[in-house]
């Protein structure tokens, strides 16, 4: 009772959708590849926990996704979200709540995985980017949501043509049982797109599970760890500025193929200790005005700029890095930590919006 609905490959859900593989799962729901068999077309199902709490989310991601379904009609920018289909609440053995919606293609993250250990072509990076940003900029003005968790598992592919809509699924069909690696027929996904294609592919933002309104937070505890904003680290409370922190961490990690922080615990300090240094190892000493107006602020720092358990810091540019790891040469560097440093700023009443992001001189290139 309130876990899991114990799927099966060809079970029938409201007499109309065909189990016919798992897609992914996640800490609260699975996600399943789906035959209607009405519309004689593939859905993808997400099926939640039936525990009360899971319900609740379950209410909020629908109300999150009516209200962008509503709004998209106003505006072309919410075609970059993903498009509720239908839900519906099923009594089985734990009871559990359903929500739909069109096929999409893998993750950003199986293409990263597959393609290369240097990043993504830049010109695709630059293109995805405006397409997330832009979805950002109808989530968080028009429909004033927050969406709490961008990362690159939550940035879905979409072919444009039914070729390129069907390799991809095809792959996705291919890997529904591992969860990073995408491997088809000829090999890897990346390998089998040829330049033209991997321009020809959009992208939609995906996952409102952890969304909440820019008037109401749900919770303190936002973010998956290697892009979540400092002020939600430290327990400021949080806008949609945070959302801008993840895009920029997500661009790192798409250009150069490696996360931009990736905090790991030691013996005398958490992974959220590790954390807060790298960020000032990169981005400079926190202001102390900063630093005390932020809740949690004396669980790391014994002083204004001190940590309390890590006291050996390297210090760090983003330019310097983009050189020295990943080989971009000095005007590359220069230009892409330009773009990235306003969506990192400590401040978030001054952190670079998602309009001013895509109007930056680097993604507009």
């Amino acid at each position: 009772t309130g876990g899991l609905h114990p799927m099966q490959e060809g079970e029938v859900f409201n007499t109309r959708y065909q189990v016919l593989h798992k897609l992914g799962c996640g800490t609260f729901a699975t996600v399943w590849l789906c035959q209607d068999m009405r519309r004689k077309k593939q859905v993808a199902v997400k099926v939640l926990k039936s525990r009360d709490g899971f319900a609740e989310t379950a209410q909020d991601e629908v109300a999150f996704l009516r209200c962008v379904s509503c709004m998209k009609k106003k505006d072309l920018a919410g075609e970059n979200i993903v498009c509720l289909l239908d839900d519906f609440r099923m009594i089985g053995e734990n009871g559990f709540h359903i929500l739909l919606w069109g096929v999409l293609g893998p993750s950003i993250r199986c293409l990263m995985g597959s393609y290369t250990a240097q990043g993504l072509p830049l010109p695709f990076v630059k293109k995805s980017l405006q397409q997330v940003l832009a979805g950002l900029h109808f989530l968080h003005n028009c429909c004033h949501i927050i969406h709490a968790d961008i990362k690159p598992e939550n940035i879905l592919l979409y072919g444009c043509s039914k070729r390129l809509q069907r390799l991809l699924m095809d792959t996705l069909n291919c890997n529904q049982r591992t969860e990073v690696r995408l491997k088809g027929a000829g090999g890897d996904l990346g390998n089998q797109l040829e330049e033209s294609d991997l321009m020809s592919i959009e992208v939609k933002i995906a996952d409102l599970g952890s969304a909440c309104w820019t008037y109401k937070p749900f919770s303190k505890e936002i973010q998956t760890q290697p892009y979540r904003a400092l002020e939600v680290l430290l327990g400021l409370d949080y806008g949609t500025p945070a959302d801008i922190w993840s895009t920029a961490c997500l661009a790192f990690e798409m250009a150069t193929g490696e996360c931009l922080f990736d905090p790991q615990p030691g013996k005398y300090f958490s992974k959220d200790d590790d954390h807060v240094a790298r960020i000032i190892e990169l981005l400079g000493r926190i202001p102390p005005k900063i630093v005390f107006s932020w809740n949690k602020s004396t669980k790391f720092f014994s002083r204004p700029g001190a940590l309390l358990r890590l006291s050996r810091l390297f210090p760090r540019s983003l330019p310097g890095i983009l050189a020295d790891r990943h080989g971009w040469t000095p005007q590359e560097a220069s230009a892409f930590a330009a773009f990235l440093l306003p969506a990192l700023h400590y401040t978030p009443e001054r952190r670079a919006s998602a309009a001013q992001s895509l109007r930056h001189a680097w993604i507009a290139a």
